[in-house]
Parts: C-alpha cells; structure tokens; sequence
C-alpha cells in the first residue's frame, strides 16, 4: 500500500466535476486538430466533449516524440497522465474492493486489486475500447506493433483516465471506471480464483491428517519489473504440483491447481 499512498500524495487537488479551469500548463488548451473520428470515439466513451489537449495527450505515444527534435515543437506523450491515471484507476479500484469485502484484510484486498490492476486486463480493457486504433504513433515507429502491444495499451488506457480525472474530476473517473472496468469483471470469481485451489489443497490435506502443503520457490527469472516465479507445492516430501506466474501469489495458486488436478484424477497419491 506504500506505492499507492505515494502516487495519491502526487495528485493535485480534486476539483469540482463541473469546474471548466484548467488544472494549469498546455493541459486547459482546446485540441481542434484531434481527428474527427477519434473525438467522437472518445466522447462516445466518456459521455462528454473532449475537446481539450489532454486527450490528444493521453493518445500520444512517446514515439512521436523522436519524429520533432525542435524542443518548441515537441508534443508531450502520454506517459505523465499515464502516471496520473495509474493513481486514480488505483484508488477507485481500491475504495471500491474495500466496500465490497469488508472482511478482507490488505493482504487479500491487494492481490485481488493487482489481479483486475494490470498490464494484461488493462491492456484487455483498451482493445475492448479500440484506443489502439487511436493511437497517435511517430511517422518512423512500427504503429501496427504499437496499436497492438500490451503496453502501449496499458498505458493509453491508463492516461485516458488521468485525462478524464484532470478534465470531469474524480466523479467522471469514477463513471469511467465502473463502466468499462467494473462492470466487466467478475469481482466474485476474482476473489474464488484467489483462494479456492489453496484452500481446496489444504481442506485435503486436513483430511487425510497430513502436514499443511509446502509452497517453495524453485525458480526466478527475468529482469526486476518482468519477474517469473515458478512454485512447487508438496506434502510429506512429495512434490504435487508446479506453478509459473509473476507474482509468488499466483504461482502458488497454480500449483495448487496443478495437485488438485493430479489428485483429483488419482495421479498421486498421499
């Protein structure tokens, strides 16, 4: 929770949904030159005018900052609102999990956050949106590589939302959010998904008056911010499953999967 209490003391004060003020900078500026067909699209998604910079910005890939080597000239990518926009899908995402299992303790409200808050789902939730084609990518970049990378994506998805916020206030994220995040997620499965295959392992376990399973990490790779872990579970000595995924969490939940699998189908036995 300390990167999140971080990110939201970056965020500059709330204004109110139906202030018209900038909140400063080129950000206030009208866009007239945003392609028709791409205002539209954004004022279908957002219910509202989009007219101003921010959202040419929030479409702008860093690429085409290498096509304008004048510094007078240079427009501003996507990745400051990317930043902005990380801190309120965060918050929402979080306040609204907190009201949901009121139960839960951070532990479990964090990882069920970081399963709907990610490069992949948010990248799902772009595509469904069509931003890729939208994208505003550099003359000598590869658009069709970039409209369709996870990160790219991610990252639009990301800004269009820091846009929102700067624009319609936290109210309009909020909107923004439970139409097109929210309401299409599971929240229900999410939280089965993160407990069942573990819980299931050791509810069999129990059964059989055996020691609790033994999760242990055989494997790490990659570089720091693309981490693979793979997990083996075991009992009594005898390994039953194995998991690969980039958080410990996730590994271990699939190699839990993996023994109640193998179990299931008499392919072990304890």
């Amino acid at each position: 929770m300390a990167n999140l209490w971080q990110k939201l003391m970056s965020l500059p004060l709330l204004r109110s949904e139906a202030s018209d003020e900038p909140f400063g900078g080129s950000t206030g500026a009208t866009s007239p030159d945003l392609d028709p067909a791409t205002l539209s699209h954004l004022e279908r998604l957002t219910g509202r005018a989009c007219r101003r910079l921010i959202y040419r910005t929030a479409l702008t890939h860093r690429s085409v900052l290498h096509d304008h080597q004048a510094e007078d000239d240079r427009p501003e990518s996507n990745q400051r609102l990317e930043f902005l926009g990380d801190a309120v899908l965060d918050l929402l995402i979080s306040e609204h999990l907190f009201k949901l299992y009121p139960a839960s303790d951070e532990g479990h409200l964090s990882s069920n956050r970081a399963k709907i808050v990610n490069r992949k789902s948010l990248a799902a939730f772009a595509r469904e949106l069509q931003l890729g084609d939208h994208l505003i990518i550099g003359e000598s970049a590869n658009k069709q590589k970039i409209r369709t990378n996870d990160s790219a994506l991610a990252d639009a998805f990301e800004a269009l939302i820091g846009a929102i916020y700067l624009d319609q206030g936290l109210a309009g994220a909020e909107r923004f959010i439970m139409n097109h995040v929210i309401s299409k997620v599971d929240l229900h499965m999410i939280v089965e998904a993160e407990f069942n295959h573990k819980s299931r392992l050791i509810e069999y376990t129990q059964s059989l008056q055996l020691s609790p399973p033994l999760y242990t990490v055989i494997a790490e790779e990659g570089a720091e911010h693309e981490k693979s872990f793979t997990v083996e579970v075991s009992c009594n000595g005898i390994p039953l499953g194995k998991g690969t995924a980039p958080r410990k969490k996730d590994a271990e939940q699939l190699a839990a999967r993996e023994a109640m699998k193998r179990l299931d189908a008499q392919e072990l036995a304890l």
